[in-house]
């Protein structure tokens, strides 16, 4: 099968339903701790109002969203659903992060690993462009890429095995970048499908994006923002880094 036959971002789409199986909200324990500690951080005591731009399923922000006065935002209908059931007291958007505008304000806008499904550098400045206009000055922007130009080694495969219900789910990943010289990685996905003793083969695929640290950085500071990075050592030595950005200017009283 050419990789080219294989439609894009299923997903966030007609397979939508396989997301509680394949990434139950209990795995984002210890990586949401640090998100909270980071806000909690920056933004002291209190009931904040954050903006989660690309929200997908809500798993990561499900560990905190009941401390905040959240707004949640995503293209995908499906993954916006997942998000509904799982944060019933979050409002959810349908929206585009590069061209998003609410017309309101929040203390933090945060963007979990769906920033790396922007493949230009046009892509990543109208989403910075968002965050900002979402913020006032001294507002605090987080973001996670999945990977760095500087760390991605090609290819990488892991697989995993998860249940949701009667639904029984094996996927095999195989992350590769077929062209070093331009912007983007290509991730195969294999699924292996186990409904009422049944089993069904489906593929995907994804094409995010891979650029060096130094890009994200300068785009950042041009969209306005003092960008600084946190790093964090994930159970089993698996690295982890934020993007944490600072509106520039001064804040209104």
């Amino acid at each position: 099968m050419d990789p080219q036959d294989i439609p894009l971002h299923r997903l966030y789409h007609d397979l939508a339903y396989l997301w509680p199986a394949m990434s139950p909200p209990e795995d984002y324990a210890e990586e949401a701790a640090h998100w909270r500690a980071v806000l909690r951080e920056r933004l002291g005591p209190g009931r904040h109002r954050l903006l989660e731009l690309g929200v997908g399923g809500g798993h990561n922000l499900s560990r905190f969203a009941d401390e905040f006065e959240v707004v949640a935002a995503d293209l995908s209908e499906a993954m916006l659903a997942h998000s509904h059931r799982l944060n019933p007291s979050v409002e959810h958007v349908v929206g585009d992060m590069r061209s998003l505008r609410l017309g309101r304000t929040f203390d933090a806008v945060l963007i979990h690993d769906a920033i790396s499904h922007l493949t230009t550098e046009d892509d990543l400045a109208a989403t910075f462009a968002t965050a900002a206009a979402h913020l006032e000055a001294g507002g605090l922007f987080i973001a996670t890429p999945d990977d760095y130009r500087e760390t991605f080694r090609s290819p990488r495969v892991t697989h995993d095995t998860g249940t949701h219900g009667d639904l029984a789910l094996t996927y095999v990943e195989f992350a590769h970048d077929p062209d070093p010289d331009d912007t983007t990685l290509e991730t195969l996905f294999t699924y292996f499908i186990t409904e009422k003793g049944r089993l069904r083969i489906e593929h995907d695929r994804f094409l995010t994006g891979l650029f060096p640290r130094a890009t994200w950085r300068r785009l950042m500071a041009e969209a306005g923002f003092e960008v600084e990075t946190r790093a964090f050592e994930l159970e089993g030595g698996v690295p982890y880094e934020m993007l944490v950005g600072t509106k520039a200017g001064r804040p209104t009283a």
